[in-house]
């Protein structure tokens, strides 16, 4: 069975993206370009890490991650990424709101996943064959994933800000013990791998 991990950008207080997410401020306010710097301005440095985030043969993501608005879908909206996203892999969105499969450029499906966090995983192990699986985000979708104990390994990337408020990872997650394997610094960014456990 293929594993599962998870690539997350965290404030040093533990906020995946500030509040107010919408279409000028992805990340809400205070986080749009806080949090994605160390991708963005310093990809030489973390070539190790970005890399690693698109080594999954399927990826999970919840509505939030795909999509601004709420409610019934605007069939013109493809997602954050143009016309060829990054993840070149079917993508499992989770929604309550039923949607075709949405074919892009570069091998990137995105499918559209209503029954739940199980169901997703099922198909997007289904898809992935023999490589690992990523739930991608937010901080809600992994919250989920992490209190059903679906996780094997957590690779947070914590930046040096203080966002002080919005959608926080470890929220009604339970307790779990989990084990640092790796552990790397830059400039904007500290690199942490944990295995999971009890």
């Amino acid at each position: 069975m293929s594993t599962v991990f998870c690539d997350i950008t965290a404030s040093l207080d533990g906020f995946t993206a500030g509040p107010n997410q919408r279409m000028d401020a992805p990340f809400g306010d205070g986080a749009t370009g806080t949090l994605t710097r160390w991708m963005l301005e310093a990809a030489e440095e973390n070539a190790v890490e970005r890399a690693r985030i698109v080594q999954a043969g399927a990826f999970i993501m919840g509505r939030n991650m795909f999509d601004p608005a709420r409610g019934d879908w605007d069939l013109e909206w493809t997602g954050w990424w143009g016309a060829e996203p990054p993840y070149h892999a079917p993508v499992f969105v989770l929604t309550h709101h039923e949607r075709a499969d949405l074919e892009l450029e570069g091998g990137t499906t995105f499918h559209f996943v209503t029954g739940g966090i199980t169901e997703a995983l099922e198909r997007a192990r289904a898809a992935a064959g023999d490589r690992p699986v990523a739930i991608a985000g937010g901080a809600a979708t992994v919250n989920q994933y992490l209190a059903a104990g679906l996780i094997d390994e957590l690779r947070l990337h914590v930046v040096p800000f203080v966002l002080g408020r919005g959608e926080r990872l470890f929220t009604d997650v339970g307790q779990f013990g989990l084990t640092p394997v790796e552990v790397r610094h830059t400039a904007l960014a500290t690199h942490i791998r944990y295995t999971i456990g009890s």
